[in-house]
């Protein structure tokens, strides 16, 4: 499904965050650096937004992603960015992380946990390949606590999201999927409980932009 979008994904998740998905990964960023970590591991990286918000700093930084054509785009990118140096995107499985065990500072995913098709399993990739004291930070959809706001956001949600991804993919059984999964993805402390049973300590989160998304911060 990735693979059939990735042309468009950029240009669709401008527009519907009214790029607002811009702001909300420099947060991101702006979290993480404050441990200093010399090494990163952008997992879902897709086409590298995330990772070139990171990039900003001296870490190393690795992005993986289960789509190839995700990550032809991210390298793309990153030519035109002169970062080939500084990030390395692969083919890879979040749910079985091709990386030794304790071996990155910091981890991060950016709207992508939702779409781990086992949760658990992911998230116990992540935290075995976390350092002792590493941090995790996750970007995710949320749904407002706001009653108005909450039938506000499931109306977006459930039919102007497909709408847009119709007109500017042809597909918009994707961007169904991916309503349905903003809406239905366990969010605040339903997730907060998830990571601490998947052994992550000092576990906070941050709802924005009145709660349609929630940066969490984690850590091993």
């Amino acid at each position: 499904m990735f693979d059939g979008i990735a042309s468009t994904y950029d240009l669709l998740n401008r527009l519907i965050t009214f790029r607002m998905d811009i702001r909300w990964r420099k947060q991101v960023s702006k979290i993480v650096h404050k441990k200093n970590p010399k090494n990163i591991l952008d997992v879902a990286t897709g086409t590298g937004d995330l990772a070139i918000e990171l990039s900003h700093s001296h870490a190393k930084i690795i992005g993986i992603d289960i789509s190839q054509n995700m990550l032809d785009i991210g390298q793309e990118k990153l030519k035109k960015l002169h970062l080939e140096h500084k990030i390395n995107m692969k083919l890879g499985d979040a749910e079985a992380l091709s990386f030794n065990d304790r071996n990155f500072d910091a981890i991060t995913v950016g709207f992508g946990v939702r779409n781990f098709q086992n949760l658990n399993q992911g998230l116990k990739e992540i935290q075995r390949v976390l350092k002792p004291g590493g941090q995790l930070v996750i970007l995710e959809t949320s749904v407002p606590q706001n009653f108005l706001l909450r039938k506000g956001y499931q109306l977006y949600t459930r039919a102007i999201i497909p709408i847009f991804g119709a007109l500017f993919t042809k597909d918009k059984m994707a961007y169904e999927y991916l309503s349905s999964s903003a809406i239905s993805f366990p969010h605040g402390k339903c997730f907060n409980d998830i990571l601490e049973t998947n052994g992550f300590k000092n576990i906070s989160n941050y709802p924005k932009m009145c709660g349609i998304v929630t940066i969490y911060t984690a850590f091993k």
